[in-house]
């Protein structure tokens, strides 16, 4: 039995030997094909949060192919692997039906671009700066530096709001003035305010302040002023301190919600 063993490893010897070189030349032209990519990506026009996408997925195929090639070189019968490949893809696609609506979601992220990297989002409930577009998922960083790893399939399945697409942005904000003061004069405060604050913008509109409602107990007042994408936070934390100073040096009075308590003896 031992002389048949040594007999058969002597006849299957070569063929190892040349399935097992095939299989280390593969994985090495792997890693370089990969090293190359890396490094045309880089150069590309392609969006760097598209690149991981990419590798993963180039990376994935290729390996595939090397084991492929592998197992021919061994003498499996191609109808073998062809049947094994069939049946492995079947019971992964039915185990892994979330990850394949991901990866395809990663696809459409890819192509349709409605983000990326360093954009600030809304993706249904969660709001952060886009960081990576991976293979099944989109990473978030919030305002307080959480991470948050959104499936892509549910991307492609919601609505996303991008904050940061447009060079412009228009700040829209409220304020409430007493019925008892002069709203004339709280309009006026607010569009001069405006109209010397560095950051506001004469284009593509000219800043807006108008009476928008009589409320239950205030008179509230709309401003509407454009601002560059990147100062839309600050213009607003401004506009807030400063009319605010600027109403109370004026008399001009923000009302709030007041409650009558009428107590009679029954």
């Amino acid at each position: 039995m031992l002389k048949r063993f040594l007999d058969w490893l002597e006849v299957l010897m070569p063929t190892i030997i040349s399935a097992l070189i095939i299989l280390v030349a593969g994985t090495i032209f792997t890693k370089i094909a990969i090293k190359i990519m890396t490094k045309g990506l880089k150069k590309s026009k392609i969006e760097p949060t598209a690149h991981g996408f990419l590798l993963s997925l180039v990376k994935t195929i290729l390996y595939m192919f090397v084991f492929i090639i592998f197992l021919s070189a061994l003498k499996v019968p191609m109808t073998s692997i062809i049947a094994a490949v069939s049946a492995a893809g079947l019971a992964i696609g039915l185990a892994l039906q979330n990850s394949l609506s991901n990866i395809a979601g990663g696809f459409i992220i890819l192509f349709s671009k409605p983000f990326k990297k360093g954009d600030f989002v809304e993706i249904g409930s969660d709001i952060g700066t886009v960081d990576e577009i991976s293979i099944l998922y989109t990473r978030l960083l919030t305002t307080d530096n959480k991470a948050v790893h959104i499936p892509n399939g549910n991307i492609t399945s919601t609505s996303v709001t991008n904050y940061s697409e447009e060079d412009l942005r228009r700040l829209d904000m409220n304020f409430s003035v007493d019925y008892n003061d002069d709203y004339r004069k709280a309009i006026s405060l607010i569009l001069e305010y405006i109209n010397k604050h560095p950051l506001a913008l004469r284009a593509p509109e000219e800043p807006l302040v108008r009476m928008t409602s009589h409320d239950a107990s205030a008179i509230t007042i709309v401003s509407r002023v454009w601002v560059k994408n990147e100062n839309y936070f600050k213009l607003k934390f401004d506009m807030l301190e400063g009319i605010k100073d600027i109403f109370d040096s004026n008399g001009i009075t923000i009302p709030y919600n007041q409650l009558d308590v009428r107590i009679t003896n029954g």
